[in-house]
């Protein structure tokens, strides 16, 4: 799919701390991006965010902000948000409902949580939250709703779905939550490969035909098949992408692998070298893409500040076509509509760059 570029390499070490946070590791990586810390009095006069303004952004700050004290990660903190959105709207409740007469604050907690003046402090009642999510087996794998299920045991367990996208939109303006995502990476290709499978066996990244999510299964195996590699640094950018997205899908890794000559043929980063230097990503959050769609621009956006000298992207002319201008470090480049090819220099081995502190 994607057209050759300069581009790939060795293994190399990408190791970048965000906002001062490191990457709490307890056996492999965190399945999503480094937690994030939100300034609580900019989120006080912030512009208004999916009708959300004032008081609320400044509960989701100290929700997002206890999230992060405790070491939870982006998702752990926007689900927290959502949680809060579904129970009261970002408001500090002091009343109840006749579900739970008892019920306070901004997760409408009962008096077995804690007292009543811990339930109305906006931090302490977030800290109760996060405590019990995090002992909530693999609750990163649940869909969102069903991870704030486990922990609040309210009568619907799909209840606070209508509340995720508004998190996400919350979290990312209070904070640059895109930016966490592409930091504090492994830059062992093993473990990442490991971290990965897991995402495949969630059903959170699928693939096409040819396979290539093989490939990746054979790296966390240590498995060496000849021409089935890929470059450290797209296993990063695939990881940054899972990161980013409920679910994405991969099209394209290795041609040599598959021995599928499309595009620049032999040149291209998918071929050349071994192959295993660029991917195609043809959805995020299951819809498809087209190179220029808001869900692309986010991930080129995040992976543009990292990506080593040499790395480039496709699908220049879709986003000329729907009027978007978007300034990358990366080449860019004409492509298919119908995917976003990210690619390093298959010759190079100049490692991802570090993000900002």
């Amino acid at each position: 799919m994607g057209k050759g570029i300069l581009g790939a390499g060795a293994v190399v070490l990408f190791v970048i701390i965000f906002t001062a946070l490191l990457l709490i590791t307890s056996g492999g990586p965190n399945s999503a991006c480094a937690a994030v810390a939100a300034n609580a009095q900019a989120a006080a006069t912030h512009e208004p965010v999916d009708g959300y303004a004032g008081d609320q952004l400044v509960n989701a700050a100290a929700i997002m902000n206890a999230g992060a004290a405790l070491g939870v990660n982006v998702q752990g903190q926007t689900i927290g948000v959502m949680t809060a959105m579904g129970e009261s709207t970002l408001r500090n409740i002091e009343h109840g409902d006749l579900a739970g007469p008892d019920s306070r604050g901004l997760f409408q907690q009962r008096d077995t949580w804690g007292t009543l003046a811990e339930r109305m402090n906006p931090t302490q009642a977030a800290t109760f939250f996060f405590q019990r999510l995090v002992n909530v087996p693999n609750w990163e794998t649940l869909t969102p709703s069903a991870a704030a299920h486990a922990v609040q045991i309210n009568r619907d367990p799909d209840h606070y779905t209508k509340y995720y996208g508004g998190s996400q939109s919350v979290v990312s303006a209070l904070t640059n939550a895109d930016a966490a995502c592409a930091s504090t990476l492994s830059g062992d290709a093993r473990v990442l490969a490991q971290a990965l499978v897991g995402k495949i066996d969630a059903g959170k990244i699928t693939g096409l035909s040819p396979d290539h999510l093989r490939e990746i299964r054979w790296i966390a195996d240590g498995e060496v098949h000849e021409n089935c590699g890929i470059d450290t640094r797209i296993l990063q950018v695939i990881t940054v992408a899972t990161n980013m997205f409920d679910s994405v899908g991969i099209s394209d890794i290795n041609r040599a692998c598959t021995g599928t000559l499309l595009g620049a043929g032999v040149n291209s980063p998918h071929y050349a070298n071994g192959g295993g230097h660029a991917v195609d990503f043809y959805a995020f959050n299951r819809t498809p893409t087209t190179g220029a769609d808001a869900s692309a621009l986010k991930l080129l956006k995040a992976l543009s500040p990292v990506m080593p000298a040499g790395s480039g992207t496709g699908q220049s002319q879709c986003r000329a076509s729907a009027g978007v201008t978007v300034d990358l470090s990366m080449k860019q480049f004409s492509d298919s509509c119908n995917h976003v090819h990210i690619a390093v220099d298959p010759y190079g081995t100049e490692p991802m760059k570090e993000g900002e502190q």
